[in-house]
Formats: C-alpha cells, sequence, structure tokens
C-alpha cells in the first residue's frame, strides 16, 4: 500500500511526499474498516486502489491548495469557530454565472459570510432535472454558469476573502443521460452493474412493501421499467434519476475519484446529497442503513489523506436518532460527516413562531442526542427546499399535544387557511394517504411580511420583520454554522411569477427561490427600510456572535425549562464563558423571573452589547426579542467543549 503510494508520488517534491505518506497510515485504517463493513473480503483490493486514486490527484493538486492542507490541519477546528457564517444560494440566481458570483464576493463579505454553499452547478440532464440534482456529468459545470475553470476562479476569488467554497455532491444516483446509464443502456454489463436493475417486478414488489414514496406526486413508485436496459430500474426520487449500486465497489471507487477531483478545484466542503439512502436493506425502508456511515468513513478517508482542507457535509434529513451517526457515534465516533443539517430545529422554530409555545421546542432539543465535539451542526431558518413537519407524535405528547393535528395546524397555518395566521405559504406534495402537507415559501412570506405589505399594516410588517430577525437569532445562538438562505437577509418575499418558467411550473418550491434582485438589496443601505433593519440587524448579530467563546461549535447548547410558555431558553457552557439565551416567541411583552435565568452577577446583553436592563426583578423581553446573557454562573462548574 504504502509501496504503490510511493511510486505514484516518486516525483513529488520529499516534503509533500512524506505529508501524504503520514496521512496515509493515519488514516488507511478508517478506510479499510469502512470498507470491510461493505464489502468484506473484497475490502483490501479496494482500498488499494483507492489509494492509488488519492496519490494520483494529490500530484495534481496546485499548490495554494496544498498550503490550505497544511493550514487545515493546524486549524482543524475551522469551521466550528463562533466567526462563521453560511450563504446558500443557487449561482444563476445570485451572480448570474460563476464569474457574476465573484463579482458579489464583496456582498457576502459586508454580511459578515465566510462559508458560500452554491446550490447544484454540476452538468444536469436537461429539464426536467430535480433542480439540478440529476447530474449528468460530474466533471462539468453547467454551460450557463461557465466552465471547471470558472469554478476553480472562483473558488481562488472566495478563499482570498476568507470564504469557503461548498458544493453539492450527490451520491445516491445520476441522471438517466449519465455515461455510467447511457453504456448501461447500450448493453456494457460493467455499467449495468452500477445500478439496481431487476428483469420483472418480483424484488422490486418485496422492496416496494417497506419503501415511502419521497414524491408521490411527481414520481409514485421507486422502481421505473426501462426498455434499453430490458429491466425495472430503481429510481427513488424520479424515473430518470438512477440510483447507483453502493453495494459493486465500482460505484464507490468512482466517487473517491469525483470527491478528489472537486476537491482539487478548490472546493472546501461537500455536502452530501440523499446520502440517507445509498444502502439497499429488504424489509426496511432503505435509509439510514449501518452501511452508509461505514462507506461514508471510507469516502472521508480517502479524501483525508489526499485534501485535508476538505470536510463533509451530510445532507441527512432524518430523526434525531438517526442524525447523530451521519457525524459518527461508537466506532465511527467523528468519523463520518463534519457538519450535518439540524432539520429539527428549523421545524421547531417554525412551529414555535405559529403555537407561540417554546414548550414543544425544548421537549425536542432535549430529546436531540449529542454530536461527537469535533463536529457541527448546520443551523438554518429556510433552505431550498420545502418544509416537512417532522413533529414526532412522542415529542408532542410529552406536552400535551396531539401530533398529527399539531401537525396539520402547521400546514394550515402556513398555508394561511388557519384562521388568524400571518403567513402565504403554498402546500407541496399533500399525501392524503399520510396526510403529509409540506410547505413552500420564503422566510419573509411565512413569517407575515408579504401579508402585512399587501394589507399595509404597518404594525404586523414590524412584527413580521421582529420574527424574522429573531428566528435568526434563534438559530445563530444554536452554534455550529449557521446558514442564510439568500434573500433572508433583505426579505425578500414568494416570488408570484415562479410558474412562468416551464421548467419550474410543476414544482412550487421555486416560490421561494427568486432571482437576486439587486436594486432591492441597494435599500440595505438606506435607513428605515426592510431591508435595511434585516441585513444590518443580521449583520450585528453576527458580529457579536464573533467574539463569544461560547459560541464555539464543540460546545452543545442545553434547552432550559422555559421560564414562560412563550419563552426559549438554551444555555452554553465553555470552560471561558457561559451564556444563556432567552427568546420572546410572541407578538406581546413577556416579563421573565431574574430568579429563573442560571446567571449570578450584573447581566449583559452580549447581542445589545450593553448591560442586560432589570426591572423589579425580572427582564423585560419585548415581542420577538433575544436576549444573549453572560454573567456570573453562579457556582456551577463549566464544562469543557467535550462535554466531560
Amino acid at each position: 500500500m504504502l509501496d504503490r503510494a510511493a511510486e505514484v508520488l516518486a516525483g513529488e517534491p520529499e516534503h509533500d511526499r512524506e505529508l501524504f505518506l503520514a496521512r496515509l497510515r493515519r488514516h488507511w485504517p478508517d478506510l479499510l474498516s469502512g470498507l470491510e463493513a461493505a464489502y468484506g473480503d473484497a475490502a483490501p483490493a479496494a482500498a488499494a486502489r483507492a489509494v492509488d486514486v488519492a496519490a494520483r490527484r494529490a500530484v495534481e493538486r496546485p499548490a495554494d491548495l496544498r498550503l490550505l492542507d497544511l493550514r487545515r490541519l493546524v486549524d482543524p477546528d475551522w469551521f466550528q469557530a463562533p466567526s462563521m457564517l453560511g450563504y446558500a444560494c443557487y449561482a444563476d440566481r445570485f451572480g448570474g454565472t460563476l464569474a457574476g458570483v465573484a463579482e458579489r464576493a464583496g456582498y457576502l463579505r459586508e454580511l459578515g459570510v465566510t462559508y458560500l454553499h452554491l446550490m447544484p452547478l454540476l452538468a444536469p440532464r436537461p429539464a426536467p432535472n430535480d433542480g439540478g440534482y440529476a447530474v449528468q456529468d460530474y466533471r462539468r459545470v453547467r454551460e450557463d454558469l461557465g466552465t471547471m475553470d470558472d469554478l476553480a476562479d472562483l473558488a481562488a476569488v472566495l478563499r482570498a476573502q476568507g470564504v469557503s467554497l461548498v458544493l453539492d455532491l450527490v451520491l445516491n444516483h445520476v441522471a438517466r443521460e449519465h455515461e455510467w446509464a447511457v453504456r448501461a443502456r447500450a448493453g456494457e454489463e460493467r455499467y449495468r452493474g452500477y445500478f439496481h436493475v431487476h428483469p420483472d417486478r418480483a424484488v422490486p414488489d418485496a422492496f416496494e412493501r417497506t419503501l415511502p414514496e419521497v414524491f408521490p406526486d411527481f414520481a409514485p413508485g421507486s422502481f421505473t421499467w426501462d426498455d434499453d436496459l430490458r429491466g425495472w430500474v430503481w429510481t427513488t426520487f424520479n424515473a430518470w434519476q438512477w440510483d447507483l449500486d453502493w453495494h459493486n465497489p465500482e460505484v464507490f471507487l468512482e466517487l473517491a475519484d469525483v470527491v478528489c477531483h472537486l476537491a482539487n478545484q478548490g472546493v472546501e466542503v461537500l455536502r452530501l446529497d440523499a446520502i440517507a439512502f445509498l444502502w439497499k436493506r429488504l424489509g426496511t425502508d432503505c435509509q439510514n442503513q449501518p452501511e452508509v456511515h461505514a462507506l461514508t468513513q471510507a469516502l472521508r478517508a480517502v479524501a483525508r489523506v489526499q485534501a485535508p482542507a476538505l470536510a463533509f457535509k451530510a445532507e441527512a434529513i432524518v430523526g434525531p436518532d438517526d442524525l447523530a451517526h451521519y457525524l459518527g457515534v461508537g466506532r465511527h465516533a467523528g468519523k463520518v460527516s463534519d457538519l450535518a443539517y439540524h432539520n429539527t430545529l428549523m421545524v421547531q422554530v417554525w412551529s414555535s413562531l405559529a403555537a407561540r409555545d417554546a414548550r414543544l421546542l425544548t421537549t425536542a432539543l432535549r430529546r436531540f442526542p449529542p454530536k461527537p465535539p469535533t463536529t457541527a451542526w448546520g443551523t438554518y431558518v429556510r433552505c431550498h427546499d420545502d418544509i416537512g413537519w417532522a413533529v414526532s407524535d412522542e415529542d408532542a405528547a410529552a406536552v400535551g399535544w396531539d401530533g398529527a393535528a399539531h401537525r396539520r395546524f402547521l400546514s394550515d397555518f402556513y398555508s394561511g387557511e388557519f384562521p388568524g395566521s400571518f403567513a402565504r405559504g403554498l402546500v407541496f406534495q399533500h399525501n392524503p394517504a399520510t396526510g403529509d402537507r409540506r410547505i413552500s415559501g420564503t422566510a419573509a412570506s411565512l413569517a407575515g411580511l408579504e401579508r402585512a405589505l399587501d394589507e399595509d399594516d404597518p404594525h404586523a410588517a414590524e412584527l413580521a420583520v421582529r420574527r424574522l430577525l429573531l428566528a435568526h437569532h434563534v438559530v445563530l445562538g444554536h452554534g455550529g454554522v449557521p446558514l442564510v438562505w439568500m434573500g433572508d437577509e433583505l426579505g425578500l418575499l414568494n416570488d408570484r411569477d415562479w410558474a412562468q418558467d416551464p421548467a419550474h411550473a410543476g414544482d412550487n418550491r421555486w416560490v421561494h427561490r427568486p432571482r437576486m434582485p439587486w436594486d432591492v438589496a441597494e435599500r440595505r443601505h438606506r435607513e428605515g427600510t426592510v431591508e435595511h433593519r434585516l441585513f444590518h440587524g443580521l449583520r450585528a448579530a453576527v458580529r457579536a456572535r464573533a467574539g463569544l467563546p461560547a459560541m464555539h461549535a464543540s460546545v452543545e447548547a442545553e434547552a432550559l425549562d422555559p421560564p414562560l410558555p412563550g419563552v426559549l431558553m438554551t444555555r452554553r457552557r465553555h470552560p471561558e464563558q457561559t451564556l444563556v439565551c432567552l427568546y420572546n416567541l410572541t407578538e406581546h411583552d413577556q416579563w421573565v423571573p431574574r430568579g429563573l435565568v442560571p446567571l449570578g452577577g450584573a447581566l449583559r446583553d452580549e447581542l445589545a452589547g450593553q448591560p442586560a436592563g432589570e426591572a423589579d426583578g425580572t427582564l423585560l423581553l419585548t415581542p420577538y426579542r433575544a436576549l444573549w446573557l453572560t454573567g456570573d454562573a453562579g457556582g456551577e462548574p463549566a464544562r469543557d467543549p467535550a462535554g466531560t
């Protein structure tokens, strides 16, 4: 293994060669054990070939990225820093092209962004293509955005300004037009083996008994007949998205090479799309299988050997008990992904704003398993996707609520159907069999700004702005890497023309994916505008957060007993600082008894940068106000970042 790597690296500078071999010695056990869990006796040969992939790509790695590798090795918690702020957008909707995104880098730095996630931009099949998630070529960029050289140039521009580039890597499937699928349809057995293909319905029917439907409106069922294949191919998401067969080691090796190739373009974080679906097992829902985590560990080991600056983020929208595994637990602890989405926090923030109640949110956060201290949550108010009401019956029952009734309430509330609702959203993918009704809409429209402006109600508009800021304060205060969806920093409303594009007309998620109106963005410089309030309110919170040691992502946020039903209270205990956060989830003043705040001494509101005002032994939280409080921990011992 070492001899073969040394042979490939023979022409490299001695220090680079020795660093590669040192990394290989460190990560070889993780690579081999991960592959053994999936491939058994075939693992050693696959691991040796994976090392060859890493060595060949290491030779191609640009000098500036090799320097970045060294910096990341001495600063491994870079993505956990309190100064981190993520921003997510579609490249064409933000800057038109990759070069256009580079030209807007100053706007991102003005906001405080250190992490830019560009939504799918690798060459997809022609529309429909699931918003770019049906990839036709992993090694080309969408032609309208530019070239792979443009991508590398953008990464360099961002890196010079302290911004890490994040891209999607779709692991579960490829487009029907991908070369592998084309060659499979042409009869090449090697590539037929890259997919799950069955000659009749016997096996598909057996699997279908336990498989949920992801898009019941768009693509019912999980298998599609293909005349060229003369078989049924597994298609979890759409008929033109073919699931890869990760039971085949060749698939792992192909994707390992893609990972290394993208790292060499300057990508610093890969969002592993649809990762929960990789491994198929009869009699299960074919999600969250143990082999998924073993294979991700192996993939990460290859990346750590070839490009240690690269981090992984798991796109796993699963329950809390399953989610921790994507960051690594047990023998995989800290060896799987570096980041994972905290979907529960997003769902529960919107739930608590509708209910004006912190108790369900508190219960859900308390049931959340701890993560490895070397990892971080990706937290967010909104994302590119719909909101599914992942509220468990168990959590609802713990606060005396009916889970099914609350989920119906949330769908009604955020679609604007519930009497007195402030929201304007659209129902997405109604499934009558399960009652599932997900919601599309921008954060501003869901928070009430669209309705307030349409009704010319200044008071309602003020409350909507406060709600938006409050939601972002919760996300910023929870730790991890807070992510802002493009336009939320300006209060962009639903795109009423979303259906005018024939490619999007059948998918109302495009209502919350508007193009960036740069003329509107200019209003952030005009005091008194909504855009100014939101942009600078968010920026002030980002700056305050950057100076707080307790916001380091290694620290867990503890959900404390709500001092009042409408007030969320959390605590973050770092060796240097204890931080208690209070959030008023209602449109009414909330008076919190000082004795319920677990801090002694004089309190300081770090969010406002001033002493926290107290009156008659109480703290006043005006509508939708957040307090980030420091003081004396009251004699309680602070935990170290590992929680020991």
